[in-house]
């Protein structure tokens, strides 16, 4: 550690991640409820059945998210109520983490179907979808875990 930063408590890093966890769930839960009711638009039936597979697998990869993500607050009611342990805060974290990876699977996907309702081509709603996920996770995990490597 540099002297440009300065360690959190246990306490102060347990808000923070209860923070992000806030900040991230309400757009997920929104992409939820828009994914749950486009299976009762009368175009969805139109779809070849490999993109309803794709958006029934889109909805169940934001499910998984919104599980991890919600995992936090429900590990630091339960398991820990009135303390806060570095276990706790490794947990958290890494649920919030591992959360964004599913999130990119399903807006990736989603893209993909949206992109084949717009212009009709698997392969230019493949490839949208594709370029979505690898944007999602390079700039979710790769550049910050690059930026971390070059900290050191």
């Amino acid at each position: 550690m540099d002297q440009n930063t300065e360690r959190e408590s246990l306490k102060e890093q347990m808000g923070r991640i209860i923070e992000e966890a806030r900040m991230i769930l309400p757009g997920i839960q929104a992409l939820f409820g828009f994914q749950a009711i486009a299976v009762f638009n009368d175009r969805f039936e139109k779809l070849p059945v490999y993109a309803q597979d794709c958006h029934a697998a889109a909805l169940a990869l934001v499910v998984v998210a919104i599980a991890l993500v919600m995992l936090p607050a429900a590990y630091h009611r339960l398991a820990e109520p009135g303390q806060v342990s570095m276990h706790a805060i490794k947990i958290s974290s890494r649920a919030i983490c591992y959360a964004l990876a599913p999130l990119a699977a399903g807006l990736a996907l989603d893209i993909a179907v949206v992109l084949y309702m717009v212009t009709g081509s698997d392969m230019g709603s493949a490839a949208g979808g594709l370029a979505a996920f690898l944007l999602l996770i390079g700039t979710w995990f790769v550049f910050p875990l690059h930026a971390r490597r070059h900290r050191r």
